[in-house]
């Protein structure tokens, strides 16, 4: 399988799940949105599920990097730190902002938690480098990391809120907070890697925890 078809098929089979995901975080932001939960509250939220997300992209990309053939130190550091933090990056506050802004929501925020807390995020990657090089064949849980990333991607949109949505801001947000998750976890965590390892044509899983074999 070659890689234009490893997304395709990744894309395909990982879209049901994603979808729920989204359905399931759209009824509990407006579950926050009833409890009136505060936008400190969803801060503290996202600033534990961010970090979290960019352990396991840390780790999925070290994995699959190590299992496409690269090797060296520095260079599984540079390849896996760049892509866990951006991928991360990407998915739990740059997708979301977009909506935010596209949808008027008055408190939209780029939260960039690699500079903003990066007391605490850049020590999640290493350890997720850590754990990718170390064993390049563990698997993480698919539900996990869909899961971890619809909660990141979910309290970044609660923080700009700001009060009850309308219906039609709903659903906006519910397509951009689908395209968070699906996008940067099934296709971010196999091709930014493969792009330098020295194997281009290796079969491997996506961060979100399947692996494939020949």
């Amino acid at each position: 399988m070659n890689r234009t078809n490893l997304i395709i098929h990744e894309l395909r089979s990982h879209a049901p799940f994603t979808a729920l995901g989204t359905l399931a975080g759209i009824a509990l932001l407006l579950g926050l949105v009833k409890l009136g939960v505060t936008e400190e509250t969803s801060h503290g939220l996202f600033a534990v599920l961010h970090p979290l997300h960019v352990l396991l992209s840390a780790q999925a990309t070290a994995a699959t990097f190590r299992r496409a053939g690269g090797s060296g130190f520095w260079r599984i550091l540079a390849v896996a730190y760049f892509g866990g933090v951006a991928i991360g990056t990407v998915s739990d506050s740059l997708i979301p902002y977009l909506g935010e802004w596209l949808f008027g929501l008055p408190n939209a925020h780029v939260h960039v938690g690699f500079i903003e807390e990066w007391w605490l995020v850049n020590p999640a990657a290493f350890i997720g480098i850590a754990l990718g090089a170390w064993k390049a064949k563990t698997r993480i849980p698919h539900g996990l990391h869909v899961w971890v990333s619809t909660g990141a991607s979910l309290f970044h949109v609660a923080m700009a809120m700001g009060g009850a949505p309308s219906a039609a801001v709903l659903g906006g947000l519910a397509v951009f907070l689908f395209l968070s998750v699906w996008l940067p976890c099934c296709t971010s965590d196999i091709v930014f890697p493969l792009l330098f390892a020295p194997n281009k044509d290796a079969v491997a899983g996506c961060g979100c925890g399947h692996d494939h074999h020949h």
